[in-house]
């Protein structure tokens, strides 16, 4: 069975602008890329976890930024690897330069057999919908378009 994953996209209205809050991966492989790489903060679904829950807890592991609210289902993607991700967009604000990102290891050099710890994420940063679809993986695009067209026809939770 193919993984699932998580995650949240945040976003923030400015008048009749949205902003949502990508992730740029982490570690030697992303670390020149930057068009087609950046993502949703996202991470698999434990055994017996709720994919809303995971959302919310990856969200936080990776980012150190702490979530509540009204949670808007934008449905799942399917990416090219064939894993199957459930996402959930949130009215918030967050200062990128806060990040907390959690880290990871992996050998690097690859067949060094020396060990290196590098976040999960390097960098947040806040994106027009324009820019953020120029910079998504491509999988997730349609998540952006699902966001817009739900703020677009009014159909966003209302925050207090």
């Amino acid at each position: 069975m193919k993984k699932q994953s998580a995650g949240l996209l945040l976003y923030k209205q400015l008048g009749d602008e949205i902003r949502v809050l990508l992730a740029h991966p982490g570690g030697p492989f992303w670390a020149r890329k930057d068009r087609g790489a950046w993502t949703i903060p996202k991470g698999e679904i434990e055994a017996g976890e709720a994919p809303l829950e995971a959302a919310i807890r990856e969200f936080t592991e990776e980012t150190g930024f702490r979530v509540d609210g009204a949670f808007l289902d934008l449905g799942d993607v399917v990416q090219r690897g064939g894993k199957r991700v459930f996402v959930w967009a949130l009215a918030g604000d967050c200062d990128p330069a806060a990040l907390q990102p959690g880290l990871f290891e992996m050998e690097w050099p690859p067949r060094s057999g020396r060990m290196a710890r590098f976040p999960e994420i390097d960098c947040v940063a806040w994106f027009t919908l324009g820019e953020a679809r120029g910079r998504i993986l491509a999988g997730q695009i349609p998540l952006i378009d699902r966001l817009e067209a739900r703020l677009r026809n009014d159909d966003a939770p209302q925050e207090d």
